[in-house]
């Protein structure tokens, strides 16, 4: 049974738009990864400083595995553009005992 990621972003006062291109530019890293199976980029209408990622993914454990093997200096280079920590959580269709 596959899982879905939704992550919220907020960006920084300014880094709007370059907070949308870096989540966009993930795309190839996060579609490649073993086990993903979509990813989605999302910007809030009345906010566009608000972003939702969504990802669905075969496992917890290959979203886990993409994160773990993600540069750490590229998630570094792109905290400026963060307006407070990210959040995210893991969601099923299967109910509570998937």
């Amino acid at each position: 049974m596959s899982i879905v990621r939704i992550n919220q972003f907020q960006a920084a006062a300014g880094k709007e738009d370059e907070l949308f291109h870096f989540l966009k530019s993930l795309n190839s890293y996060i579609t490649s990864s073993k086990g993903c199976l979509s990813y989605e980029v999302l910007q809030n209408i009345d906010d566009a400083a608000d972003f939702t990622v969504i990802e669905k993914w075969e496992s917890v454990e290959a979203h886990q595995d993409s994160v773990s093997n993600f540069p750490q200096e590229d998630m570094e280079a792109a905290m400026s553009l963060f307006g407070g920590a990210p959040s995210g959580q893991y969601y099923t269709s299967g109910g509570s005992n998937a």
